[in-house]
């Protein structure tokens, strides 16, 4: 798998999860996006494709928050990171995608790394460390569509344009070359968030996003201390080191 991410900046693997399991996790996530909507109604209606933060203490109780837990500590989900990140991944926090309410909104091309960078900190990130999505669909949904190789390398000048609207492009506009990656309950799909991509809207999306990376002290900037588990949790979890990383490098 490792060869496959460094080349083309993602991994898609087909029925790897049971459908037991992601009925468990279904309910849980059910639960935080009925009270995250209620909370954030303006918002929702008007644009909103994602919500954040799921393992938090705002909108779940104790027992459904340690289910998350116990997924993302789980032996499955440290195989999956661990042969991408083999040294101390760190986790970084969770979202939750979804459609859009106005059905005409278009998808957009971006970076993460967009966001909260500068145009050459964002070339810079290309170079290192890993951050990465862990994609967990709860429904058969139309996926992403990925620029391959853009992980490790800059945009072509249409692309640019593209993405950051410039010279008159929108970032819904297609780009040549890309890759369209349809997913199923019970796939998963690892993708780079420095590459170049955009969420597939339609059917019943409804995709769970794990966050990991290298341990790094500058990027636990971007972990909330509130979204990681207690002591308590963490000893009764498979494997709870990519939490303890985490720990380790907001101290």
């Amino acid at each position: 798998m490792i060869s496959e991410y460094e080349q083309h900046g993602y991994v898609v693997r087909r029925s790897v999860f049971k459908k037991s399991e992601l009925v468990k996790i279904k309910n849980v996530l059910s639960k935080f996006h009925l009270a995250w909507q209620k909370d954030n109604q303006p918002f929702y209606q008007k644009k909103a494709i994602n919500s954040a933060y799921l393992t938090g203490t705002k909108y779940l109780a104790e027992n459904d928050r340690q289910k998350l837990f116990q997924l993302i500590g789980s032996k499955k989900i440290s195989e999956i990171i661990g042969s991408i990140i083999p040294c101390k991944p760190m986790f970084i926090n969770t979202q939750l995608f979804f459609n859009p309410t106005n059905s005409l909104q278009k998808n957009y091309w971006h970076r993460d790394t967009q966001y909260d960078l500068s145009m050459e900190e964002q070339k810079q990130a290309l170079l290192g460390p890993k951050v990465m999505h862990l994609r967990i669909p709860l429904n058969d949904e139309p996926g992403l569509e990925l620029i391959s190789g853009t992980h490790k390398k800059w945009d072509s000048e249409l692309a640019f344009d593209i993405r950051m609207e410039k010279n008159g492009k929108k970032n819904h506009q297609d780009i040549a070359d890309s890759v369209k990656i349809k997913l199923d309950a019970g796939d998963y799909l690892i993708f780079s968030a420095n590459m170049i991509h955009r969420g597939l809207y339609g059917m019943d999306r409804f995709a769970l996003d794990i966050l990991f990376c290298d341990s790094d002290k500058k990027l636990a900037k971007f972990i909330n201390k509130d979204c990681l588990p207690n002591d308590e949790i963490m000893a009764n979890l498979d494997d709870p080191r990519i939490f303890a990383n985490s720990y380790q490098n907001i101290k």
